[in-house]
């Protein structure tokens, strides 16, 4: 459970990342083909990125002590009858709410019922598309329908009406639906229809799909244009196609409501190239969600094999310390107990002392019978750590010898028979492992300028909203056998009533027509003047914007390569640590093996 909330957590996290990246640094760009990848990469990468996880084990020694030698009798554990303990039973009786649970049921009530509103507009698309004529021309299936729905396109169908339009509007809608069928948008409109079903609960999803469907149709505008000769006619018919609002939910179609957005960016100059940079400001932010969240530290701990406790035997465990204070006749002392007590030979030799009589050099030799030399040799300009001796007699009288330290020599010890390394202890007496480098931070980059606002058409060359054609009658359908009197009289009297409810509908459109009649004569008189102060708007907007790009440029663009190559520099050195904090570790587990 709590794996899926980190998931959905996560994956959450790098959609509102792409948005963002998106809606400040490329929104207003005109490389709509480079957006279109982008966003989908996003999806994309929300959802594989979270399960990419670095494992970095890091090996520790145990926390418990190191010799542990428990004599049950002298502590009295073999006195204890445990029969006698009382023992009490606690009953919690109280209720209480599993949040997780909680919380689950409601993603799932409104997952369930995304899914079963994608499977109606399914359904909705087939009921529209059964049983319509279909006419085949090159790739793409035209269907031309008698019901009022903005035209739209499905992979390779083309759906439209074309009794509400004129023939030349009716071009540039199949120029605009042909784009789409052609690069195949509608499965862009189908991943973010799923990732709005998976991520309902994330308000940034809508925007994220919002944002697809917008640039879609910046796509279609602008390679339709291409291809179309009178620039003004297409958007003419984008403003008359505004008066169809119905419209099918899971496929590209032509109406959106943004068609102020849409004009402008037919308008709107070509972006320069340089600023392809905003792409790439996504990698740090990748980089760090990295850094900070994939990177998996698992602590294991070694299995210290030579001062191990055997469960329910007992055993008597010697330790022999040398220190660099011990005397040579502590360390006589040392050489007669071990023969003394456990018959193992040890002998010390090459013994050096610094101006304070501490140690600097020793070398022991131990020898039990007819076994194995080990040696133990440190020798250096420093006085030695403490070191010593280890002998671990078991109930059945075997014999374990040890040899243990407390820190690196500042020599390399010497190894003929058996490898006998020193080992660094802590104050748990464990090993200690050595202290990883600390990894550098990213490049972060500076706060953005406030980017300059684009000009807005004046508000004339805006036609008035359409009177509320929902309210529309549907004329009756004449009977297929017109002989059949009863039939014709029914038809005739729905047909009486559609004519009275026509009656009261075609004033309003007889209005509303004069008064885009009217409009319209004013916009040919001054639509050119009006686009000519917009055009030159919109030249200091551009003016304004390089100075912004430029501002950008050089705050995102050299700034951020010098903190990237100092970025890169101290990576080599994090790097180059790191190395040397796995050769430590790699020794100390060596050790560990040897013992």
């Amino acid at each position: 459970m709590e794996a899926l909330f980190t998931f959905i957590a996560k994956s959450s996290g790098l959609l509102v990342l792409f948005y963002c990246a998106y809606y400040f640094l490329l929104r207003k760009e005109t490389f709509f083909t480079s957006s279109r990848w982008f966003l989908l990469a996003g999806l994309i990468t929300s959802v594989i990125l979270p399960f990419v996880v670095y494992n970095k084990i890091v090996w520790v020694e145990p926390a418990a002590v190191e010799v542990l030698a428990l004599d049950q009798k002298t502590y009295g554990v073999s006195n204890l009858n445990f029969s006698q303990i009382p023992i009490h039973t606690i009953e919690n009786e109280s209720f209480e709410i599993n949040w997780n649970y909680v919380l689950l049921a409601i993603y799932i009530l409104g997952f369930l019922a995304l899914v079963i509103k994608f499977v109606l507009d399914f359904y909705s698309l087939n009921s529209v598309l059964k049983g319509k004529k279909v006419q085949q021309q090159a790739d793409f299936k035209f269907v031309d329908i008698n019901e009022n729905i903005a035209p739209f396109s499905y992979f390779d169908y083309i759906v439209y009406n074309s009794s509400m339009y004129t023939a030349s509007e009716l071009e540039n809608i199949i120029e605009h639906e042909k784009v789409h069928s052609d690069q195949n948008h509608t499965i862009d409109v189908l991943i973010s229809r799923v990732f709005c079903v998976l991520f309902w609960f994330n308000p940034i999803i809508w925007l994220y799909k919002k944002a697809i469907l917008q640039n879609l149709e910046f796509i279609a505008d602008s390679e339709a244009a291409k291809k179309i000769s009178d620039k003004k006619a297409y958007q003419y018919t984008l403003l008359k196609i505004t008066t169809h609002e119905s419209c099918v939910a899971i496929t590209n179609h032509f109406y959106q409501s943004l068609i102020k957005k849409r004009i402008v960016m037919l308008n709107k100059n070509q972006s320069k190239k340089r600023n392809y940079w905003k792409y790439y400001a996504i990698i740090p932010a990748l980089v760090a969600f990295v850094f900070l969240f994939q990177i998996n530290i698992i602590a294991q701990e070694k299995e210290r094999k030579e001062l191990k406790e055997v469960a329910g035997k007992e055993s008597q465990t010697d330790v022999y310390n040398i220190k660099k204070s011990t005397t040579d006749q502590e360390l006589k002392e040392i050489v007669q107990k071990a023969k003394q007590n456990h018959n193992v030979d040890v002998v010390i030799s090459d013994v050096k002392r610094n101006s304070a009589n501490e140690l600097t050099a020793i070398k022991v030799d131990i020898k039990k019978g007819t076994g194995e030399v080990q040696t133990f040799q440190v020798e250096g300009d420093k006085a030695i750590k403490n070191c010593g001796i280890v002998i671990i007699t078991e109930d059945n009288g075997s014999k374990k010898i040890n040899l243990f330290a407390d820190g690196d020599s500042d020599s390399a010890m010497t190894d003929e028979n058996y490898v006998a390394e020193v080992r660094e202890y802590n104050s748990q007496g464990m090993i200690a492992p050595p202290v990883p480098p600390t990894p550098p931070s990213t490049a972060s980059l500076p706060p953005a300028p406030i980017a300059p606002v684009a000009p807005v058409l004046p508000k004339e060359l805006y036609l008035p909203p359409p009177p509320n054609m929902s309210k529309m009658p549907k004329p009756p359908v004449a009977p297929k056998n017109p002989e059949d009197k009863v039939a014709m009289k029914n038809f005739e009297k729905k047909m009486e009533e559609f004519d009275k409810k026509m009656s009261l509908i075609e004033p309003q459109m007889a209005a509303y027509e004069k008064q885009v009649d009217q409009i319209m004569a004013k916009r040919e008189l001054g639509y050119d003047k009006e686009m000519e102060k917009f055009e030159v708007a919109m030249g200091k907007f551009e003016v304004e914007m390089d100075k912004y790009s430029a501002i950008i440029e050089k705050q995102f663009g050299a700034e951020f390569e010098k903190k990237m190559e100092q970025f890169e520099k101290d990576m080599k050195v994090y790097e180059k640590s790191m190395k040397e904090h796995e050769k430590d570790f790699k020794r100390i587990e060596t050790q560990s093996k040897k013992s």
